[in-house]
C-alpha cells in the first residue's frame, strides 16, 4: 500500500467524521426549543387526542340531532317491476255479448307472457304521539351534552399540561441545583484531601466528604433520569419529536406576593354556575325527560296523510295510467298497550339514575373545591416558610463552615449543614412550581380556568 492511498483513506476518515460531528451539532441546535405555558398549552390543545375523540362525539351528536328532525320530513318511494310470465289459465267472468252453454265467457283468453307496474307513494307524517318532537329534543340536548363534556376535556388538557410544564421545571431546576452541589462537593474533595496529605485533616473526615460526593452523583442521575422522562413526556403531549429539548419559561414560576382574594364560598359558587361536568349532566337530564315522554308517545296513534301514484301495463288486457290517490292513514298498535310499559320504566330508571348522579356531582364539587381551595392557601404558606428556612441554612452552612475551618466544627457537621441548604432550596423550587400547578387547579374546580388562559 503505497503513501498516497494512505492519505486518501485517513483524508476520507477524517472528513467523515467532522462531517458527522457537524450534523450531530446541528441537529443538537434545531431539537432545542423555547416553549412559553401559553405555547405549551396551545400546542397540546392541538395535539390532543383526547380532544380529538371529543370532537368525534360531538360530530355524532349532532349527526344524530339531523336525523332526528330528518323523522318529520316525508317518506317517499318508488317501485317498479318488469316480469315475464308463463301462459296462466284466464277465465274472464266479464266481457262483452252473453253466456255460452257451456258457461264459459264467450270471449278468448288474451295471452299474457309479461307484465310492469310502477308506484311512486309520499307520506307526511301529522301526528306520532309527540315521539317526533321528544326525539328531536333529547338529541339537542345530547348533542349539548357532548359539547360540555368537551370543554371538560378540554380543561383537563390544560391542567396537565400546566402539571407536566410544572414536573418539567421541577426536574430541572433539580439537575443545576445538583450540578452546583456536586461541583462544590468536588471543590471540597480536593481541598480535604490536601488538607489530609499534609496532615491537617483526618483520613476519616476525608471519606466522609467523599462520600458525600458519590450520593451526589447517585442524585445527579436520578435528576437527570427524571428530567429526561418529564422531557420525553411533555414532547408527546405537545406533538414534538422526542429529542427536542424544552428550555421553559421560568418567569411564570415567579413568586407573587399577591394572592386571589376570593373566599372558598365564591368559589364554590363558581363551581355550580360554570363546571362544565355539571351543566353536562343537567342536559342529559333533560335528554332524559324528553326521551320518557317520547317512549309514552307509543301509547297513541300516527296519523299521516298519504298520497301516490300507480302505473300499470299488462299486454293484451288492461293499461292504467294517471292513477293518482291521495288521503289519511291512521296505524295503531295495539301491543304497545301491553309493551310500553316496560320501555316507560327503563327510561324513568335512567332518568332517576342520572339524577342521583347530580346529587352526588354536587357532593364532589364541593370537596373538590374546598380541597383545592386548601391546598392552594397551604401552598403559599409553605413558600414563606420555606424562604425562611433558606435564609436559615444558607446562614447555618456560613457558620458551621466558619466553625469547621477554625477546628470547632466536625465534618460531619459540615455536611450535614451542606445536605440541609440543598434541600431548603430543592424545597423552595418545587413550591413555586406546586403553587401555580394549585392555583390553577382551584381554577378548573371552580369551572373557570379556561376563562383565564
Amino acid at each position: 500500500m503505497n503513501s498516497r492511498s494512505i492519505y486518501k483513506r485517513l483524508y476520507a476518515l477524517t472528513s467523515g467524521i467532522v462531517l458527522t460531528l457537524v450534523f450531530q451539532a446541528a441537529s443538537a441546535q434545531q431539537s432545542v426549543k423555547p416553549l412559553s405555558l401559553n405555547e405549551a398549552i396551545s400546542l397540546s390543545l392541538q395535539n390532543s387526542k383526547q380532544l380529538k375523540a371529543s370532537q368525534a362525539r360531538i360530530e355524532e351528536a349532532n349527526a344524530n340531532v339531523k336525523t332526528a328532525n330528518e323523522r318529520q320530513l316525508p317518506d317517499v318511494s318508488i317501485s317498479g317491476s318488469y316480469l315475464r310470465l308463463t301462459q296462466p289459465n284466464l277465465d274472464l267472468k266479464l266481457g262483452k255479448g252473453g253466456s255460452n252453454p257451456g258457461g264459459g265467457s264467450g270471449m278468448e283468453a288474451p295471452k299474457v307472457d309479461q307484465a310492469a307496474y310502477g308506484m311512486a307513494n309520499v307520506s307526511i307524517p301529522v301526528f306520532a304521539g309527540m315521539m317526533i318532537q321528544s326525539g328531536k329534543e333529547a338529541a339537542r340536548y345530547l348533542a349539548q351534552a357532548a359539547k360540555l363534556d368537551a370543554d371538560k376535556d378540554r380543561d383537563d388538557v390544560i391542567e396537565n399540561t400546566i402539571g407536566a410544564y410544572s414536573n418539567l421545571y421541577k426536574a430541572t431546576q433539580a439537575v443545576k441545583l445538583m450540578e452546583e452541589n456536586l461541583r462544590q462537593s468536588t471543590q471540597r474533595v480536593k481541598d480535604f484531601s490536601n488538607l489530609e496529605k499534609n496532615g491537617l485533616l483526618a483520613r476519616n473526615d476525608l471519606l466522609k466528604a467523599e462520600l458525600q460526593q458519590s450520593n451526589y452523583e447517585l442524585s445527579l442521575m436520578d435528576a437527570q433520569n427524571s428530567l429526561k422522562v418529564a422531557n420525553l413526556n411533555m414532547n408527546i403531549m405537545l406533538g414534538l419529536p422526542d429529542n427536542t429539548t424544552l428550555q421553559l419559561d421560568t418567569t411564570v414560576f415567579k413568586v407573587d406576593d399577591k394572592t386571589d382574594g376570593r373566599g372558598v364560598a365564591e368559589f364554590e359558587q363558581l363551581a355550580y354556575q360554570n363546571r362544565k361536568d355539571a351543566a353536562s349532566l343537567g342536559a342529559k337530564e333533560k335528554a332524559a325527560f324528553a326521551n320518557i315522554k317520547g317512549v309514552k308517545g307509543e301509547y297513541y296513534p300516527s296519523l299521516a296523510v298519504t298520497g301516490g301514484y300507480v302505473a300499470a301495463y299488462i299486454p293484451n288486457v288492461v293499461t292504467i295510467t294517471n292513477a293518482v290517490m291521495g288521503g289519511v292513514g291512521l296505524k295503531y298498535n295495539l301491543s304497545s298497550l301491553w309493551k310500553t310499559g316496560s320501555k316507560v320504566a327503563s327510561a324513568k330508571a335512567q332518568l332517576a339514575q342520572l339524577q342521583a348522579n347530580e346529587a352526588s356531582l354536587t357532593d364532589a364539587i364541593h370537596l373538590d373545591v374546598v380541597r383545592s381551595y386548601e391546598n392552594y392557601l397551604l401552598s403559599r404558606k409553605k413558600m414563606d416558610t420555606y424562604i425562611k428556612a433558606i435564609e436559615q441554612s444558607e446562614e447555618n452552612y456560613r457558620i458551621t463552615k466558619n466553625k469547621h475551618d477554625n477546628n470547632l466544627a466536625t465534618t460531619t457537621d459540615l455536611l450535614d449543614a451542606d445536605v440541609a441548604n440543598l434541600q431548603a432550596h430543592l424545597n423552595y423550587t418545587f413550591a413555586r412550581a406546586d403553587a401555580l400547578v394549585a392555583y390553577n387547579k382551584l381554577l378548573q374546580a371552580s369551572g373557570i380556568l379556561d376563562n383565564n388562559k
